[in-house]
């Protein structure tokens, strides 16, 4: 049976979860006015642990077992995901952004589903590198050595290289966060995501007391942002996702891919005045050409 097309609530879902993902760049140039990256990286986690976690006690789904063999499987899971797609990409992306621009930070974001395609190859069943998806992949790849090689400077929005590899080390890291969870067994997704931030929280916050000092008196901006990080992007868009990937499915979800960066370089340039050079636009179109070859659907051959 065929989903249903989506709906204009999926569609105003989507829209905003684009929004919100790109906004967080702009709202981690904020919080770094008061917040040193270790800090604001445990901030948003524990901040979302406690929403994600409240919510699935509220709504029954609870956590997952640890008394059974597939709920210690789904634990392992967590630890990965916790890890991958929260506590180290959480402290890259804002050590990266000390130094490059926010719109720079969100254009590496359009690299994350890129990089699945490798790597679902060889590790998800079923997920076969195809000559259309290896293509979009080469012309997507050429964007990341453009943009990884690009003019650096404050002017460009580069900084240097090690901060610009620290951005594209954590769409890594949100890739391989995207495989562990296709990899992760059956599992309510509230619940999946509430355990990993846990984790997460567990990762995060030791390491930021450990090597950060708290602020003594933050300005209000940097709290906002800081805020804003933990409220939205992590934890309510989480909610939000669930929501239209069981309405309108993974595939119209994927979507949300070409919105996030082109709202970081939009916010970025009028909210912050930020300038980029007409290389890392290229370099952002390039991605997103190779991800829309990579995702072009197959036609079926009608029947003679």
């Amino acid at each position: 049976m065929s989903r249903p097309s989506p709906s204009p609530l999926s569609w105003f879902l989507l829209v905003v979860l684009g929004l919100t993902w790109g906004g967080s760049f702009l709202s981690i140039a904020k919080a770094l006015t008061g917040f040193e990256p270790l800090t604001i990286a445990a901030g948003r986690i524990v901040i979302a642990a406690a929403i994600l976690t409240a919510t699935a006690f509220a709504t029954g789904v609870g956590l997952p077992s640890r008394r059974t063999a597939h709920g210690r499987r789904v634990w392992l899971h967590c630890i990965g995901m916790g890890v991958l797609s929260n506590a180290l990409p959480f402290a890259l992306l804002p050590w990266g952004q000390e130094r490059v621009s926010s719109g720079f930070a969100g254009i590496t974001m359009a690299v994350v589903p890129l990089l699945v395609l490798p790597l679902a190859h060889f590790f998800v069943p079923g997920e076969r590198m195809s000559l259309r998806k290896a293509v979009g992949f080469v012309v997507g790849f050429v964007g990341v050595v453009l943009l990884v090689g690009g003019p650096g400077g404050e002017a460009g929005g580069g900084g240097d290289g090690l901060a610009r590899l620290a951005c594209v080390a954590a769409s890594c890291s949100y890739a391989l966060g995207v495989i562990v969870t296709r990899l992760t067994p059956r599992c309510p997704t509230l619940s999946f995501g509430a355990a990993s931030l846990l984790v997460a929280t567990l990762v995060s916050v030791p390491l930021a007391l450990w090597f950060e000092a708290w602020p003594a008196a933050p300005p209000w901006p940097a709290v906002a942002g800081l805020l804003y990080l933990g409220i939205f992007p992590t934890a309510l868009a989480t909610i939000a996702l669930v929501y239209v990937v069981n309405a309108a499915g993974p595939t119209f979800m994927s979507l949300v891919n070409y919105q996030v960066p082109v709202w970081a370089v939009i916010l970025g340039m009028v909210v912050l005045g930020e300038t980029l050079p007409p290389q890392f636009l290229l370099a952002l179109g390039l991605i997103l050409a190779g991800l829309a070859v990579s995702q072009l659907p197959v036609g079926r051959r009608r029947p003679s």
